[in-house]
């Protein structure tokens, strides 16, 4: 799960407002769609962050692709101070990282990466067997910021391929993350936060936490909520301070719910990069390009560590991806447009 862009946006999250003013709203923030270009060859649909709309709890980016049968083709890269969650809809994606995982996960299974103070990693569609027509690949990519006592944590990795379903009148969850409905996933995360997959069908009432920011990515079908239609494409940003959420379905919905408590603490985000400075940010750029040199023992105890099945004889999927170079100018906050 990577940025390829060529030129990536510097983004400041100020520290989202934790207190009690603020209450329900339906907002629709667009997608826009990012052509990822290089060695990967497709376009996403970014929907976070946006420019008012920086974090929904800890989450703090999220990319839809497909569908479509452009093969994912993603060479090491480094990510610091997040969690990568990675979640297939159709196609299988093959996923190698420095902490020395070689997993495949498909839909229904859960990747979650943990960067902590430094991974590295790549992702490849998987390839019928024999050649042949490459499948349709279509999927969710994710990124939660780690609070600051836990962003420089030794990098983990874990896969969970039976995850808990909460249901209700009308609705199913696959709890993908965090708790639901008194349904808890066993995946590892660090702030209080859900996200679930969704079917939906008619008339239904979801349970939610009042403590705790939403948001709603429709992926097939289509919802009213409040009253307002929410098709396929837009984020729709529901505020806090919701118990529940009622919600009519046309037949074979699908969403994303995320959530979470308001983040506290002011993010700066750039190419894979989550931190809090522009010094830190550079700095992890500095180590990352530094590292390209290295090889063996000394690569493998670098920061960013080494993903195996790259080298210099492995054909097409040999080499990384360098990082583009930063802006010649720091940063400065941007505000969040929500209601505070």
């Amino acid at each position: 799960m990577t940025n390829l862009e060529a030129a990536p946006e510097q983004e400041i999250c100020p520290p989202a407002t934790v207190a009690g003013s603020r209450g329900p709203c339906l907002q629709l923030w667009p997608e826009r769609e990012v052509p990822l270009g290089g060695v990967r060859a497709m376009n996403v649909k970014r929907t976070l962050p946006q420019r008012g709309l920086p974090t929904i709890g800890a989450w703090c980016f999220l990319d839809s692709f497909g569908p479509d049968r452009t093969a994912m083709s993603v060479l090491p890269h480094p990510h610091i101070g997040l969690q990568t969650v990675t979640w297939p809809l159709a196609g299988h994606i093959r996923h190698r990282d420095s902490v020395g995982s070689d997993v495949v996960v498909r839909p229904g299974e859960l990747n979650i990466m943990t960067a902590g103070h430094g991974v590295s990693h790549s992702e490849f569609a998987v390839l019928p067997a024999g050649g042949g027509e490459l499948p349709l690949q279509r999927g969710l990519q994710l990124w939660v910021a780690l609070p600051d006592a836990d962003r420089h944590r030794a990098p983990a990795f874990e896969q969970h391929r039976e995850l808990p379903v909460s249901t209700g009148p009308g609705f199913s969850a696959t709890v993908m993350v965090g708790r639901l409905g008194g349904v808890e996933s066993p995946a590892s995360m660090f702030s209080p936060i859900v996200g679930a997959d969704i079917s939906c069908d008619g008339e239904a009432v979801l349970p939610l936490d009042p403590e705790f920011e939403h948001g709603i990515l429709v992926l097939d079908g289509g919802l009213a909520v409040d009253g307002q239609d929410l098709p396929p494409g837009p984020l729709g940003y529901l505020g806090t301070g919701r118990t529940e959420l009622p919600v009519r379905a046309l037949p074979g919905t699908r969403f994303l719910l995320i959530g979470g408590e308001p983040f506290g603490e002011e993010l700066l985000m750039w190419w894979n990069f989550v931190g809090r400075t522009h010094d830190e940010v550079e700095q992890a750029r500095k180590e990352w390009e530094a590292e390209a040199g290295l090889a063996g023992a000394e690569a493998a105890a670098a920061r960013y560590g080494v993903v195996h099945g790259h080298g210099p004889d492995a054909g097409a999927e040999a080499g990384r991806i360098p990082a583009p170079p930063l802006p010649a100018v720091r940063l400065t906050p941007r505000k969040r447009s929500v209601p505070d």
